[in-house]
C-alpha cells in the first residue's frame, strides 16, 4: 500500500512541477511551433496588455477594408494560450476577400453596421447570412470564408481566434499576388489570359 501512495505522491508532485502559468513570447526567439518563453524575471504587466485595437482602421484602399490584429507577434502574453483577436473595419461596399485560417477557428461579432458573412464547407456547401449589430457567426478552422459590407454605413467587427497564431491565406493573393505562372492559373481557374493579367497587375503578382 505504501508504494502505491508514494507513486501517487510522485505523480501529483510532478504534475505541479510541470505547471506553467503562462509562456510570454520571446519575440527574439521564434520557432516553427511558436515563440520560446520569455524568462519570467523579464515578464511585466505590459506583456499582458495590448492597446493596438483602439483606433479605427484606414479603409481608403481598393478593398475598402482594414484588419488590425492582436496576435502573439504583437501581443506576447497571448503566446501558448490558444486565443487571439482582430479588429475589422469595412467601409460601405468594402470586403474581406475569400480567405482561410489554417491554424484556428474564428468567431465574428458585428459591433456596428451590417455585413454579409459566409463560409464554404469542404463539400462546397455555402453557409451565408446577413449579420446585423450584435450578431455572432463562427467559421470552422481552415474553411474559406469572407465578409462584405453591403450597407450604407461603415461596419465595425470584432474577431476572435482559437489560436495565438491562426495563420492567414487569402485566395486571390495566393493566385494573383504570387509568382505562379499565368498559364497555370488560366488552366486551373478557367480564367482567360486578359483577366489573369488584369488581376496580377492589380495585386502585384508576376509570372
Amino acid at each position: 500500500m505504501l508504494h502505491v501512495l508514494l507513486f501517487f505522491y510522485f505523480l501529483v508532485s510532478s504534475s505541479h512541477a510541470a505547471v506553467q502559468d503562462f509562456c510570454v513570447a520571446d519575440l527574439k526567439a521564434p520557432g516553427p511551433a511558436g515563440y520560446s518563453c520569455k524568462t519570467p524575471a523579464k515578464v511585466t504587466v505590459d506583456d499582458f496588455v495590448y492597446s493596438g485595437l483602439g483606433v479605427a482602421g484606414n479603409t481608403s484602399n481598393f478593398i475598402k477594408a482594414s484588419i488590425n490584429t492582436a496576435f502573439a507577434d504583437k501581443f506576447p502574453g497571448l503566446n501558448g494560450l490558444g486565443l487571439s483577436m482582430a479588429q475589422v473595419d469595412l467601409a460601405p461596399g468594402g470586403a474581406i476577400p475569400m480567405h482561410s485560417h489554417p491554424g484556428a477557428s474564428e468567431t465574428l461579432l458585428v459591433a456596428k453596421g451590417s455585413v454579409i458573412a459566409a463560409f464554404v464547407s469542404s463539400d462546397n456547401t455555402v453557409y451565408s447570412k446577413t449579420l446585423k449589430e450584435g450578431d455572432i457567426m463562427v467559421f470552422p478552422q481552415g474553411l474559406l470564408h469572407f465578409e462584405v459590407n453591403t450597407g450604407r454605413t461603415p461596419a465595425h467587427i470584432w474577431v476572435s481566434f482559437s489560436s495565438s497564431n491562426p495563420g492567414l491565406q487569402i485566395l486571390s493573393y495566393a493566385l494573383f499576388r504570387s509568382s505562379l505562372p499565368s498559364e497555370l492559373i488560366e488552366k486551373t481557374t478557367f480564367l482567360d489570359d486578359d483577366e489573369v493579367k488584369r488581376l496580377k497587375a492589380l495585386l502585384g503578382g508576376s509570372g
